[in-house]
């Protein structure tokens, strides 16, 4: 039975990664003519583009997101918006179905990849985590973009979540920045995506829903870059409790 399981994780891999390639190449064009846009326009071009790429090619591996909690989103405000992370395919669940343009702060190596690469700088700020002056211009990046009025997509875990807590510590960067721009924080739980994409080489891969759920917002108005601890700590205990009582099986 294990080599029956094992077997068909490669094969679902194996076509779901073929569906990747297929569809990328059909939206590598628009999305490489609308990468030479200057912001905000690029992103807000750019998020229709994903949106209808993952919600074909996401139902196209069998795993189709339902999304809850968009309401949260108020037209005119932009957001700063916390996710869990618990697998690679985190981001083209998190990104496309937030609602309105946004961009996700992204390690660089990975625009150096052939033609995915293009995609992923054109709608990430890229950070070399090894150089200090890369971090520091990463935070002035994300500063300009929620000026401009485009939501902020981060992962303030840091990394995938291969431990056995619902959900890693969190970071300081994200609360700080929110801070900063005095933007209101809204969590939004993934459930599920460790099954399509689970951490470790001997895991098996299997189709599922997708769930993504957005919180109401947090609001920092009024506090100040003392507070960033009490407001992680705030939103970390939101999370934690909300991904363990309403965990999708």
């Amino acid at each position: 039975m294990k080599t029956i399981r094992k077997l068909f994780s490669i094969l679902f891999l194996s076509y779901a990664l073929v569906m990747f390639i297929i569809t990328m190449l059909i939206v590598l064009l628009p999305i490489w003519i609308i990468s030479l846009l200057p912001e905000p326009k690029r992103s807000r071009a750019l998020h229709p583009v994903f949106r209808i790429w993952m919600g074909v090619y996401m139902p196209l591996i069998f795993c189709p997101v339902i999304r809850k909690g968009k309401h949260h989103f108020k037209k005119g405000r932009n957001y700063i918006v916390v996710i869990n992370h618990n697998s690679f395919a985190d981001v083209p669940v998190s990104s496309p179905w937030i609602p309105g343009p946004n961009k996700t702060l992204a390690k660089v190596e990975m625009a150096r990849v052939p033609l995915f690469g293009l995609i992923y700088k054109a709608g990430s700020i890229l950070v070399d985590r090894k150089k200090e002056g890369s971090r520091r211009e990463s935070f002035a990046k994300m500063q300009d973009t929620l000026d401009k009025g485009i939501h902020l997509c981060l992962y303030p875990e840091g990394t995938r979540n291969k431990t056995d807590q619902p959900i890693q510590p969190f970071f300081d960067g994200a609360f700080i920045t929110a801070i900063k721009a005095q933007k209101p924080v809204i969590p939004g739980i993934i459930f599920n995506t460790a099954k399509i994409l689970p951490a470790g080489s001997t895991a098996i891969s299997r189709p599922s829903v997708v769930h993504i759920h957005f919180l109401a917002p947090i609001e920092t108005t009024g506090l100040t870059i003392n507070d960033a601890t009490t407001l992680k700590n705030q939103v970390y205990q939101v999370m934690k409790e909300y991904y363990v009582s309403h965990l999708v099986k």
